[in-house]
Formats: C-alpha cells, structure tokens, sequence
C-alpha cells in the first residue's frame, strides 16, 4: 500500500494587512504552526511521503528568515517532502526557491519539483509533477502525464497546481488549466491539486486538498489535508480528511429591521471564542438602544476573538423620538438635533441623516461614557 498526505496552499509568509497588527501577526505564525501539526500527522500515520500541491510560499519575497523557518517548521517528519511551485511561488528563474537553494535552507529529504519530470519517491511510486514556471499560463502543463511513457511498474500519481475546466462557471477563463479526467487518461492513481483553497473531490482519483490553516470568509471545507491510500488492485484511492486548522473563519451578513434583530447579532458575538476570526457586515437599520448593545457586545467580543473585521457602513442609524429626548442635549445642539430630524424627510434627507447619525452616536457615547462606537 502507498500512503500520502497531499495539502497545498501554505501560503507562508502571508500578511494579513486588513486585520489590527496583533490579530495580523497571530494569523502569520498559524500557518507556520499547522505545518509542524503536519509534520505530527505524517510521523503519526507513517506516510511515505508528503505532496504540498503549490503555493508553499505566498510571495516570491518573503524574508530569509521566513523561508528558514518553514524548513525549520518541516523538522518533525523525517521522511519525503514534496514540494511544487504554483502561482504564487512559481519556478522563475530567479524566486524563492533558487534564493532558497543559494542559501542551503532546503534539507535532503525535501524535494522541489522544479521541472516536469518524473521522481520516484520511497521507491513506490513514481510522481509527474507539473510546475508552475511563470504565475499565469493558459496551456495544460499537465498534458505531458498522458503521454509520459512507463519507464518502470510503479503506480503512477500527479501533481499540480491549477483550474479543473468544467469547475468554474464557463464565463470565467481560468488561468493554469488542467483537463477534466486527467487522472483517467493519464493512468494516474492519484491526482494531487493544489489552488483551491478548500477540500474538494473533483472526481474518484483526483483531488483538492485545500490550504490547511483558513485564510478567507468562504465555506468552503478549509483547514484539512488528505490521507491518501492507494491500494494495489483497488479501482480508486481511499482519501480521509484530516482537521488541521486552529482558527475557524466565519463571515455573517445580518439586515436590521427589528429589535430583535440586534438581539440576534448580540448573541452570535457572545458566543466567539478565541479561535474565531469573524466578518460581521451590517445593514439596515437600528435606533439608539441597538447602538449601544452592538457597540458593547462588539467590544467584548473584540477581547475575546482572535480577529473581528466590522462593517456597519451600511447600517443607519435612526433614532427615535424617545431616543432623542433622552439625550438631554440643550440649547444650540439642542435645536441642532431637531432641524436634522425634521430634515431627514426633505432633499437634503441623505446629508441630514449622516449629520445626525453622527452627533446621535457622539452624543449617546458621550452620555455613557465611552470614547468609540460601531
């Protein structure tokens, strides 16, 4: 039996440039995490070899110290890495990897197919790698498995980095195709990919394992790699997914209309815990009150949470006659809140309800004693 652990999409040394700086340096050390967890997983299960399908690195110009500590980071499992260029670290004449090479950083059971040439690994299979030389082709580079001719009886497995054509919607020209069936009409038993940040089954032999620490607000089955057991006389591989992430990536769009629907985005942050990394996005909108049950809510979650990202550019503000009463404000901002509601049902009606929306939430703040707001 041949095992493998196929992941792809490390993307190291990504940055991380929408999150507060301390929730930004905590996401870059993940992805440095998950791969020692992967290096656990693969001692654990004894595979005979680790596939990484493109994107180990996230920029041609990550920092030394960066491409160190990913070879430093593989240190736990002893057996054969596997490691192909994709878009983001393509196999350029000069790039991450020949700096890598200058600099001695690659250990000697760490292979990089820098070439579309066949490698026996563990003397078990032999693997057709198709590299990415430049960041965008529109050729198959994986075109070359079919007529690849047997030079010897191993099982015969894939890798790549790229678009299945017949995934995307057929007005999308995807860049670095790869055909449909290539697994079938390549003989291959496997099939390992890499670009799509999730898990995905293209077919019985052929496979996404998708980024193993997540890295975007799409559920799309990231934060996982593949077991994979191919079976001498078996028609299709075994695949097992494996969880490996730390962080779970959550986005929520929420329209307000109602108070209960403040209330329902109160209790979905209260209940983030320190793994989360959440997109709220709102819309709608919401009277004083609402204000002051996100704006604590949202602060207790920020302590809590590993990241928040809050977007309420398209929640209005509205509030009440009651509302506006409560305020006590006197004398010029006094009338000054008044014209701007009387204003709000005129053709100034836009400006006014930003006008107002501003002096309400400075004021409401003001009165309890906070120095920010949603």
């Amino acid at each position: 039996m041949i095992s493998i652990l196929h992941t792809a999409d490390w993307q190291i040394g990504r940055v991380f440039a929408q999150f507060e700086p301390d929730d930004a340096a905590a996401l870059f050390e993940a992805r440095f995490a998950v791969v020692e967890r992967l290096a656990g997983i693969a001692t654990d299960r004894c595979v005979d070899a680790v596939l990484v399908a493109g994107d180990v690195f996230d920029a041609q110009t990550v920092a030394e110290k960066t491409i160190r500590r990913l070879f430093n980071a593989m240190q736990g499992f002893t057996g054969t890495w596997v490691l192909l260029p994709g878009n983001h670290d393509a196999a350029l004449a000069e790039s991450v990897w020949s700096r890598a090479q200058r600099l001695g950083a690659i250990p000697s059971n760490v292979t990089v197919c820098l070439e579309p040439k066949p490698v026996v690994i563990a003397g078990k299979f032999t693997l057709l790698p198709a590299p990415l030389t430049q960041r965008h082709t529109y050729a198959d580079l994986t075109e070359w498995f079919a007529t690849h001719a047997h030079a010897d009886d191993l099982p015969r497995v894939g890798l790549a980095h790229g678009s299945v054509q017949g995934i995307l919607s057929e007005d999308v020209d995807s860049a670095n195709p790869i055909a449909s069936g290539r697994a079938q009409s390549s003989g291959l038993a496997y099939l390992a990919l890499g670009d799509w940040h999730g898990t995905k089954r293209v077919d019985g032999k052929t496979w996404y394992a998708g980024t193993p620490e997540s890295d975007r607000f799409k559920a799309n089955e990231s934060g996982q790699a593949l077991l994979v057991a191919i079976e001498a006389d078996a028609p299709e591989p075994v695949v097992t997914t494996v969880p490996t992430g730390k962080f779970s990536w959550r986005q929520i769009e929420q329209q307000l209309t109602v108070d209960t629907d403040v209330d329902e985005v109160v209790r979905t942050l209260d209940a983030v815990c320190g793994n989360d990394v959440l997109h709220m996005k709102l819309s709608g909108t919401c009277n004083l009150a609402g204000h002051r049950k996100l704006t604590a809510s949202l602060g207790e979650a920020r302590a809590r949470a590993r990241a928040v990202l809050w977007d309420a550019a398209a929640l209005r503000l509205e509030p009440t006659e009651a509302d506006i009463q409560a305020l006590q404000a006197d004398g010029f901002v006094g009338e000054a809140l008044q014209d701007l509601r009387e204003q709000q049902a005129g053709a100034e009606n836009e400006l006014a309800r930003d006008a107002l929306l501003a002096l309400a939430r400075i004021l409401d703040d003001q009165a309890a004693g906070r120095g920010a707001s949603v």
